[in-house]
């Protein structure tokens, strides 16, 4: 049995152990090298070129759930579905608490970064016959020998410079990072379901009205046989009736087609089997209205919604910390070693006070001899910065540019509907009039032939017009960087996802809503406990 009171003897040898680590922290708090981050510039224009169109207004929106300004509730349902089931984001959130056990291991590393408790027990019996044995006389020391030992060690390179604390700064950035890149992607989710069902509808819509163009075309084929049973037309009238009902014939597998592979492209995106989309999406419906405005905001307000400008900001500032990492291991560094234990030829012995041991010692090294390789590294990290930053300002120029070209589609596909809306009335009548005067005998079919060619063209063109038009507006809204807000900030993946994850692996805190939420920009690679 271990006797307490012995254990507690060598007081003197952990007081002056626990001097040198409270030395080590005060050292660590010197000034970190390299530089600190500062947010590239990035160019923007005060106000959009389109700002005074017809249908825009330059108010503000956060276009927290901007599908809803459709007024479907089929959409409304298939985006909620996605944000909960699709797969991709599901990954995304994941590496989500990737990123924060990386953090976790980055702030480890502020502390002693060797530690462990030792044990070992071991006998030892020597040779009669060899040497030194040989040589003394028999009898003279007993040939076996015990030894026992247990003993606590560690080892702590001072962060004199820095550069650990630089690490944290960039896993902090790195972190951030990560939950951006799981908001652009929810942003993503979210414009490409809109973007399928309002192509699914469309195709569904022009399927209709060619279904009302065959019945159409059918009846004037039949007119045209009787007037051709009649002898009053030739037989070319009733051929070219048929080969205009067969090219509409023609059209009808592309649409159901097309239909089919978007139902596919949704149960993809929603994470589900494509049986089940049927009852989701249900029988033939519309394309979904659009708003009569939309809310532009000024082009600033991008900085600070799209998460792929703040995802590309957090990469150069995950790599402006680098820079310090590199910048310090040109500096000397510093390491406190130290342990205490006990040590004994008999494990009896073990805790008595004599057997108590200790040792500390302090190290320097510095690799000043290094044929510009530190340097060199130095350089290296410094580059991939000034890549990073005219990367963030490409992101700001890009992003501006996608409001733009979606919005310029967006209001000349308005104009476009209401031409063509002109031009359909103007061929229903058409086809009206023109199998109307066939009939009775006032023109030839060629005018009826004609006239129901215009119809169905104009019909089907109206139709992915308007899709084009709510398209546009998805695309309008997803380029300003709307719909990421949903998810709250505190939970990445499904509740039974991270359960089955605890099961399998001790994550503490890390997957609560406080571990998750990144620190303030000017708190990164501050001092903090250890995530245990």
């Amino acid at each position: 049995m271990i006797d307490i009171a012995k254990l507690a003897r060598p007081a003197t040898s952990m007081t002056r152990c626990l001097a040198l680590l409270f030395t080590g922290a005060l050292m660590t708090g010197c000034a970190m090298v390299g530089p600190d981050y500062e947010a590239p510039d990035s160019e923007i224009n005060q106000e959009w070129a389109e700002a005074t169109g017809e249908g825009v207004t330059t108010n503000t929106d956060n276009y927290e759930q901007w599908w809803q300004n459709f007024n479907d509730p089929v959409l409304n349902d298939l985006i909620e579905r996605a944000h909960s089931q699709n797969i991709g984001l599901q990954i995304a959130g994941l590496r989500v608490y990737e990123a924060r056990a990386l953090l976790g291991f980055a702030a480890g590393t502020l502390y002693p970064q060797s530690q462990g408790i030792n044990a070992s027990a071991s006998k030892t019996r020597v040779s009669r016959n060899a040497d030194p044995v040989s040589t003394l006389p028999d009898g003279l020391f007993d040939r076996s020998f015990e030894r026992y030992g247990t003993s606590f060690d560690a080892a702590w390179e001072l962060d004199f410079w820095g550069r650990f604390r630089r690490g944290v700064e960039s896993a902090d950035a790195n972190f951030a990072s990560s939950i951006a890149t799981y908001d652009d992607f929810l942003v993503t989710v979210s414009g490409d379901v809109a973007t399928a069902y309002i192509l699914l509808r469309t195709l569904e819509e022009r399927l209709a009205y060619a279904e009302s163009n065959l019945a159409i075309q059918s009846r004037s084929l039949e007119i045209a046989q009787v007037r051709f049973k009649n002898g009053l037309v030739t037989e070319l009238d009733v051929q070219l009736a048929k080969a205009l009902l067969a090219n509409t014939q023609s059209i009808i597998p592309e649409l159901n087609k097309g239909i089919r592979q978007t139902r596919l492209a949704l149960s993809l995106l929603l994470g589900m089997p494509p049986s089940d989309m049927q009852a989701i999406v249900g029988g033939r419906g519309v394309i979904p209205t659009t708003p009569n405005t939309i809310a532009l905001g000024a082009p600033a307000d991008l900085l600070r919604r799209r998460p792929d400008i703040r995802r590309a900001e957090l990469i150069a500032a995950a790599q402006s910390a680098r820079i310090g990492m590199a910048e310090a291991a040109k500096y000397p560094s510093f390491r406190l070693i130290g342990g205490v234990g006990y040590a004994s030829e008999y494990g009896s012995d073990l805790t008595d006070t004599g057997s108590d041991m200790n040792f500390g010692a302090f190290t320097f090294n510095w690799n000043f001899l290094n044929y510009g390789r530190l340097r060199n590294n130095v350089r290296v990290e410094d580059a991939r910065f000034q890549q990073a930053a005219a990367a963030y300002q490409n992101t700001v120029l890009n992003a501006a540019r996608e409001v733009e070209s979606n919005l310029t589609a967006y209001l000349r596909s308005r104009e476009r509907v209401v031409a063509l809306t002109d031009s359909v009335t103007a061929s229903r009548r058409a086809v009206e009039l023109a199998q109307t005067q066939y009939r009775d005998g006032v023109i030839s079919y060629t005018l009826v032939l004609d006239a129901q060619q215009f119809l169905l063209l104009n019909e089907d063109q109206l139709t992915a017009a308007r899709g084009q038009v709510a398209r546009g507006l998805v695309a309008t809204y997803k380029a300003l960087g709307g719909g990421w807000q949903t998810h709250g900030g505190d939970s990445f993946v499904a509740e039974e996802i991270k359960d089955e994850m605890r099961e399998r692996t001790n994550w503490g805190d890390l997957m609560e809503a406080e571990s998750v939420k990144p620190v303030a920009a000017e708190d990164r690679g501050s001092w903090r406990a250890p995530d245990l």
